[in-house]
């Protein structure tokens, strides 16, 4: 678990790491169980549960890979071109988490509509 020693601000936030969140369905569930553990395989990140019930403020059912931002040009990239038609939603880790998810996230796919009211404003605890 990584804690940070200051407070990230609003006008110069620190990425501590990411989230990539791979959406799927009944009948998209082993290819996306597949992608995830190929990719916990390959790189040195966390694999979350698969989701099979939208969870937080993801509409669809999906599964985390949290890594250090060490690991981006390496883990966005190969899930570009490994994610076979599946919606990946990839966002910071700084400390802000409704701003991570609203204002700086990136789409592979199409965008989905997330639940932002179950997000806090902040967090200071990140498990990379």
């Amino acid at each position: 678990m990584t804690t940070p020693t200051d407070t990230p601000s609003a006008t110069d936030p620190r990425i501590y790491g990411y989230h990539a969140h791979v959406y799927f369905n009944a009948d998209t569930l082993a290819q996306a169980r597949s992608l995830c553990e190929a990719a916990a395989a390959r790189f040195p990140l966390k694999m979350g549960r698969v989701h099979e019930k939208p969870v937080g403020p993801h509409p669809d059912w999906s599964c985390q890979l949290a890594f250090k931002a060490a690991l981006f040009a390496d883990v966005i990239p190969w899930l570009l071109l490994n994610r076979q038609g599946l919606v990946v939603f990839v966002h910071p880790i700084t400390g802000q988490d409704l701003v991570d998810h609203r204002d700086r996230a990136l789409w592979m796919g199409a965008v989905r509509p997330l639940d932002l009211s179950v997000l806090p404003e902040t967090s200071v605890e990140y498990d990379l």
